[in-house]
């Protein structure tokens, strides 16, 4: 977390203690800090403090719109007499598993079906066409990751907010269910502009870990309940307007409150930070391993990428990406994804998707530089690199 935020969390945890739907002073102050917080992550996204949810992290905000896209759907067909049978949701072959593995439940129990549009191994990008080809009469949601975790890779969701907006206007003079328009975004958030007006979806995930913020997170809801449909998982005490119930965790709400108040102010001059150490990186890769010897997995002509990331296999017999970490001494990184971390040497399914062939996608490293990343930390983690290629490199010998 960034100290500030540190500082803010526990400011809250002394300070307002107080229950926020109590009327005492304590339980005032940890109101105050709640709608402040509201504030500076609408402010952050271009939306209203009246549109964002908070969520425990970004698998409840992920489940809470797949299961109003589904109850939605449900809604429209009640007393139409023309039943579309069961929602039907749309997404990429490359989604975080908060998104891929409910669908999937929701298919084995009958309960929904899902189409999962394979990225074009040119651009790493699910296309604005294949996906709108996958729609079906009952199709519901449409939810496309707003920059993909392992790659990098920026996808069109504004062009296809635009796209499904025209589409649901021909759709309702059919009597069809209207397709609402969901991102994740919680890979883009403190790493480029966010602005939920120019992407113009329905609902956008935040994640308060991925912009050195708490591990917790919020829902932006375009007008909830009023415009764009939001039903509770959960039921309670009323708290979120009975959106998200339970006793507000204030202290970690003030938290990524202030997280994003940093974004508000920096996130332009974080971003130019963050490409210029990549880049170094990137150059330095080539320079201590020989261009012919790295793979960028993340460079697709024409795609934009986020500025943070850069996935690479050192190419070679026995650099498989897990083997050249467990020999690094200082570098902390991953094969892909942090919480897939359990797959052993299986080649990421994002990568493959891509278009990398397995031989590759098995060595593959993805390192991500932050804010505080200097020249001097990518020099000592290269250095590290080299030293536990050159190690297995000498085990192998025969």
């Amino acid at each position: 977390m960034a100290p500030e935020v540190s500082q803010a969390v526990w400011d809250a945890m002394c300070q307002a203690w107080g229950n926020p739907s109590s009327s005492h002073p304590a339980g005032s102050k940890a109101k105050e800090l709640i709608g402040s917080a509201r504030q500076s992550l609408a402010n952050m996204l271009g939306g209203r403090p009246e549109d964002i949810i908070f969520t425990s992290g970004g698998t409840e905000a992920n489940n809470m719109v797949i299961h109003t896209a589904c109850r939605h759907f449900h809604d429209s067909q009640r007393g139409t007499g023309n039943s579309q049978g069961i929602p039907h949701i749309v997404t990429s072959s490359v989604e975080h598993d908060s998104i891929r593995l409910p669908l999937e439940q929701l298919g084995k129990e009958g309960l929904a079906e899902a189409t999962f549009v394979p990225v074009s191994p040119r651009s790493g990008q699910a296309e604005v066409d294949d996906v709108l080809a996958a729609i079906q009469p009952n199709t519901c949601l449409v939810s496309l990751m707003l920059a993909n975790n392992e790659t990098g890779v920026i996808m069109p969701v504004a062009e296809l907010s635009q796209r499904v907006c025209a589409l649901n206007r021909r759709r309702a003079a059919q009597g069809l269910p209207r397709i609402l328009v969901h991102t994740d975004a919680a890979q883009m958030i403190g790493k480029g502009r966010v602005d939920v007006q120019e992407l113009g979806v329905d609902y956008l995930t935040i994640v308060g870990h991925k912009f050195h913020g708490p591990r917790i997170g919020a829902l932006y809801i375009r007008s909830p309940g009023t415009a764009t449909p939001l039903h509770p998982m959960l039921f309670g005490g009323g708290q979120e307007r009975s959106f998200r119930p339970g006793t507000e965790n204030t202290p970690m709400i003030a938290g990524l409150g202030q997280a994003a108040e940093l974004v508000n102010k920096n996130w332009e001059a974080y971003e130019a930070h963050m490409r210029d150490v990549r880049d170094y990186l990137e150059a330095t890769l080539e320079a201590s391993f020989g261009k012919q010897r790295i793979r960028f997995n993340s460079h697709f002509k024409g795609s934009k990428r986020l500025c943070n990331t850069c996935n690479f296999s050192i190419l070679g017999p026995g650099l498989q990406g897990r083997r050249v970490l467990a020999h690094c001494k200082v570098l902390l990184a991953s094969v892909g994804a942090a919480c897939h971390s359990d797959k052993g040497d299986r080649p990421s399914p994002v990568l493959l998707s891509c278009g990398v062939p397995p031989e590759v996608a098995q060595n593959a490293l993805r390192l991500s530089v932050g804010r505080g990343t200097t020249r001097a930390d990518v020099d000592r983690a290269v250095q590290d690199l080299v030293q536990a290629v050159e190690q297995l490199e000498r085990d192998q010998a025969p």
